[in-house]
């Protein structure tokens, strides 16, 4: 009781020193009157009994105050936390790395500024500009319009040069082959005019408003490069040509959704953009959410889009007539996580998809950020797919919808897709195949045609497979696989695959209906007549497989493949393989129908059990040429697997290697593997924080592993597949990365609430290191013990499917999905997991920023002394009394009048010109100031209250540095925009009350005022918001970060209500303040 009485009589004198405005002196350190009067007992027991306490009390009181106070358990925890960070980082760069393929690429590029798209045009002028592209050697320096306008918009940082691959290659396309072409001039096609936009290497990622403004600027732009076309001295368009009413659109990066948010903008021209191709853009979730305005934006531009593509009737759907195509770049993407890339929850299926570029034939690669605009692979592909979508006879300039759709189906999915549409079915016979009747070249019922090479009879020959009849097990399934490329009809290779049915030839019956005859029977007369139809427009790339293989992306010859279902061919007899070889030559043929159930392995494991066993197959002997396996509880994108597959033996020479197709079916993402012996299995499944999709996923869904082998070994197969645990650690870091600047806060807020606890019982306001001991053995674990369980509840949730009725797509266009309740945030809150199997993911990230914590605490320490020692030798000399004694270390205060002038100053000039992310960098740099004094000072005098008052202002400072990232986004595109000489403010960065309680509490604690002790129930607000901070920061942190630095505000406000509770400021002695003029005007001391 004495000792409690003692320290709150101590705190009182605290409480009047700091209600002192101008005179401020330390409180002398506490003489323990009650141990004077105990001494003064001459009772030996009770001496002894009396030091054991004051000893006791004294460490511990040196303990608590101690800035560099440190447990062996804290830093064993910081020790394991540094452990597996190290882990994750090594995991992330050297573990489960997808290889890098691209080709470089090469262009002579002129650009051609428009000086005449000024601001009468947008308001924009002085920032942005507008170019067009033209190509040296080709364009010859002619900047008129010749052909289909196409938009590049460069993402974050990005500049207007990077449109030059793309641009380049359509001009060779066009200028080498097309214009020779004249059944694609009769098509429509003509010369792409590439234009882009300079915007400055604006960072839109970071800002909201920085994104709608590119958006407004390219609406005008839009509008103005339209109107090139009207003008005939600017154009060389035939004049019988409509002009045009829509451009193309080509997003890289934030530039994707800069697209995306052109068609929500006020100036947005109607139908004035009907496709749109994205590279590498982040469209279901911002990247980062420091910033209000992108978080909102984001929002409010795909509530649009969903909301648009939920309308039951297609006249009320705007974007009705639009086509949106986002290409990922897989795990080589280490700036935008390509999770985001997916269109799953935006765009039906009917106007939109995602694909991985490691899906696209002939590219079979994934790539960086930055590669996937110049590959020169992929921008070949990009090119053809439009040219395949234009057509100039058109006002768009485009295809209708469902054919656009179909181009690009086309030139970027692998065609092994459920979704993949084959030709053959709709086309009309147009070879006449003529046979002989006694022909021995018709392969049994049930079995497999193997060709090892070709020309062998020195003519043609047709190898008959018949089509089994339509009564066959369900599931049936026609597969053919070879080597050489697949002739159209009229050509003369070496291999031709027809799909036929008997043509009985009868009396006033003309064979000339078919533009193709293909007579196969000799000298003699053949009465065999087959109607045919050509299949090479069907057949599917893949990339060859040999025993000199070694990736996918390697320029070999690739493998021509045909699938069919046994439906598809329903009105076919045979299926004709003609060798049409003139002499002996290498190549090979495996056709075979089988039964789905022999090619399809279907796993029904859990995850648990896969993870704790693997999963070990063996494949019989007897077995198709292709065999999929079906995983479908492996799902994560936070999962990373090891694949090993046994090799087969061969009594002859193997055809080809065996390779692997591993894909999965919600986004379009297919990585191949050839000559496979081993592989790195990774997919961009399901992943945290992404909105649910349209579609309820089936239980088929998951991974899959398509596995093509040469059936003629007649030899089992094993395969093994086990979780590969440290290349699963990097998969970590591109999914949780703000998850590192959020989850500190959870301990920041902790490790404060601590100190007040403490503080308000007894006068000793202990340091952050030893506040975070203590939180380590109690607040902490059971903050992460709760939030393990509430994240396990939450993925259960989310985990829970939706009703059918739910979901709009789930018939067609015959719901409403406005009436949906489908959750779009469901996803967003503490680990984003829909798997409560990550529970784990918990405590690990909570210790692993126990241990960062611990680390920037004690930089900051470091930092602050080593400030302090600097400010100790510079002010040594000025601090030597009249009588040359030195005398004890001061706070150099200002005038109050003066400290209310800057402030006011600085709270003005965040009202009108700087925003208030600049104001707490400022703020940041002065209170790291305040606590090197307070440093020095404490050091110098020794007594609690300094003790006190320099562990206060530096928790505070960690407060605030924590809460710096927040705001640097935000001020970098400031200071960007002050070098491109762009004044106009942003008006959502310019409320004083965002940064007001920063600035009072920061001026405050200049002035070295203690916050003082509250011993009634208004303890618990302080309470209450610091614990608000923790809990917000682990829930929403990650996707609504910008809300802390809110948060923190509204704590700094209490604190300064806390100082003002105790001083004497009053509006009359402020109005003194302002009109007496100090005699002196110069610093005054706080000694």
């Amino acid at each position: 009781m004495h000792a409690k009485d003692r320290r709150k009589d101590n705190a009182s004198a605290a409480r009047s020193a700091t209600g002192k405005t101008q005179i401020w002196t330390p409180s002398p350190a506490a003489t323990p009157t009650t141990e004077k009067e105990l001494l003064a007992m001459n009772l030996p027991a009770k001496d002894i009994t009396l030091d054991s306490m004051t000893e006791s009390h004294n460490r511990r009181r040196l303990r608590l105050r101690n800035p560099w106070s440190s447990s062996l358990f804290t830093l064993a925890i910081t020790l394991v936390a540094f452990g597996v960070l190290f882990v994750i980082a090594q995991s992330f760069m050297t573990r489960q790395l997808d290889p890098k393929g691209c080709e470089m690429s090469y262009m002579r590029p002129a650009f051609a500024r428009f000086s005449d798209f000024d601001t009468e045009h947008t308001r924009f002028a002085s920032k942005y500009s507008l170019y067009l592209y033209r190509e040296g050697g080709i364009d010859d320096g002619d900047t008129r319009v010749k052909g289909v306008p196409v938009l590049f918009i460069p993402g974050n940082a990005g500049s207007y040069k990077q449109v030059r691959p793309l641009a380049a290659e359509a001009a060779y396309h066009y200028h080498n082959v097309l214009r020779h072409d004249e059944g694609a001039l009769r098509a429509g096609k003509r010369a792409l005019d590439f234009f882009s936009v300079d915007f400055n290497e604006d960072i839109t990622a970071f800002h909201g408003q920085t994104l709608l403004d590119q958006a407004e600027y390219l609406n005008d732009a839009v509008s103005f490069i339209l109107s090139l076309y009207h003008n005939p001295s600017r154009s060389l368009r035939d004049s019988d040509l409509p002009d045009p009413s829509s451009v193309i659109i080509i997003g890289h990066s934030m530039g994707g959704m800069v697209a995306r948010t052109m068609l929500t903008m006020p100036n947005y021209q109607s139908n004035s953009i009907n496709t749109i191709v994205t590279l590498s853009a982040p469209h279901a979730r911002p990247p980062v959410s420091f910033d209000g305005d992108i978080v909102n934006a984001y929002k409010q531009v795909n509530d649009y889009w969903r909301h648009a593509y939920s309308q039951k009737w297609a006249i009320d759907n705007p974007l009705w007539h639009v086509t949106l195509i986002s290409i990922a770049g897989g795990g080589l993407d280490t700036v935008v996580p390509s999770d985001y890339a997916s269109l799953a929850s935006l765009v039906p299926a009917t106007h939109g998809f995602t694909v991985f570029t490691s899906s696209i034939p002939n590219v079979w690669t994934g790539m960086d950020h930055l590669a996937i605009t110049w590959c020169d692979q992929f921008r070949k592909s990009v090119v053809r797919s439009l040219y395949d979508v234009i057509d100039v006879s058109r006002s768009t300039q485009t295809l209708p919808r469902a054919e656009r759709m179909r181009g690009f189906k086309k030139w970027f999915l692998t065609g092994l897709e459920d979704v993949a549409e084959k030709t053959l079915p709709h086309k009309e016979p147009r070879t006449l195949l003529t046979l002989e009747d006694s022909s021995n070249a018709i392969i049994s019922q049930g079995e497999r045609l193997v060709l090892r090479s070709l020309g062998q009879s020195r003519k043609p020959k047709a190898h008959l497979l018949p089509v089994p009849p339509q009564g066959a097990p369900e599931g049936r399934k026609f597969t053919l696989l070879t080597d050489q490329r697949l002739d159209f009809p009229g050509e003369n290779g070496k291999l031709e695959v027809l799909f036929c049915s008997i043509f009985p030839l009868q009396a006033g019956q003309s064979a000339t209906v078919f533009s193709m005859n293909m007579g196969l029977s000799g000298d003699s007369s053949g009465t065999t007549r087959l109607a045919c139809k050509n299949a090479a427009s069907d057949a599917i790339s893949l990339p060859a497989s040999t025993r000199e293989s070694t990736y996918p992306f390697k320029t070999e010859h690739p493998f021509s493949y045909l699938q069919y279902d046994l439906e598809e061919l329903a009105e076919h007899q045979f299926v004709a393989v003609v060798d049409k070889a003139a002499e002996s030559s290498p190549g090979w043929v495996v056709a075979e129908f089988n039964a789905g159930s022999e090619a399809v392995v279907q796993t029904n494991l859990g995850l648990r059990r896969l993870l704790a066993t693997g999963l070990n197959l063996k494949l019989p002997a007897q077995r198709p040429m292709v065999v999929d396996v079906k995983i479908p509880a492996l799902h994560s994108s936070l999962l990373a697997y090891k694949l090993n597959i046994g090799q087969q033996s061969c009594d002859d020479i193997e055809l080809f290697r065996p390779f692997l197709r591993q894909y999965i079916s919600e986004v379009y993402e297919s990585k191949f593997f050839v000559n496979v012996k081993e592989a790195n299995i990774n997919l961009h499944g399901v992943a945290p924080y992404m909105p649910p999709s349209f579609i309820t996923k089936t239980s088929t869904d998951g991974l899959s592993l398509q596995i093509w082998s040469d059936p003629t070994c007649d030899s089992s197969m094993d395969i093994s597949l086990q979780v590969d645990v440290i290349g699963s650690m990097g998969k970590l870091w591109m999914r949780y990365r703000i998850v590192f600047a959020a989850f500190p806060l959870l301990v920041v807020g902790l490790v404060l609430r601590k100190q007040f606890k403490v503080y308000d019982e007894t006068a000793i306001f202990m340091s952050f290191s030893e506040s975070l001991n203590q939180c380590l053995r109690s607040s902490l674990p059971v903050s992460f013990v709760a939030l393990t369980f509430f994240a396990m509840s939450l993925a259960r949730a989310s985990h829970d499917p939706p009703k059918p009725q739910q979901h709009w797509l789930s018939n067609t266009w015959n719901g409403n999905a406005s009436e949906s309740l489908i959750d779009y945030s469901r996803n967003d809150l503490l680990l984003g997991s829909q798997d409560a199997f990550f529970w784990f993911l918990v405590p690990l990230f909570g210790l692993i920023c126990i241990g960062i914590c611990v680390a920037v605490n004690y930089i900051t320490l470091a930092v602050t002394y080593i400030f302090a020692a600097a400010y100790s030798l510079v002010r040594s000399a000025s601090q030597r009394g009249d009588d040359g004694r030195r005398t004890p270390t001061a706070f150099a205060v200002t005038s109050t009048r003066q400290r209310v002038i800057t402030t006011s100053i600085l709270l003005l000039l965040v009202s009108t010109v700087i925003p208030y992310h600049f104001a707490y960098m400022v703020l940041c740099i002065v209170h790291i100031a305040t606590c090197t004094r307070a440093c020095k000072l404490a050091r110098d005098t020794r007594s609690d209250t300094n003790f006190n008052f320099y562990n206060y202002a530096h928790s505070i400072l960690i407060l605030m540095l924590w809460i710096l990232p927040i705001n640097v986004p935000v001020l970098v595109v400031w200071i960007r925009n002050i070098a491109v000489h762009w004044l106009t403010p942003f008006s959502s960065h310019h409320n004083i009350l965002s940064i007001m309680p920063f600035i009072l509490l920061v001026e405050t604690l200049s002035t070295g005022r203690m916050v003082p002790r509250v011993t009634t129930r208004i303890r618990y607000v302080a309470n209450i918001l610091l614990f608000s901070i923790a809990v917000y920061a682990a829930v929403y942190g990650v996707t609504y970060a910008y809300l802390l630095h809110h948060l923190a505000n509204i704590l700094c406000a209490w604190l300064v209500a806390l100082h003002l509770s105790t001083s004497t400021f009053s509006l009359s002695r402020l109005n003194r303040m302002l009109e007496d003029v100090g005699p002196e005007g110069h610093v005054k001391k706080r000694p």
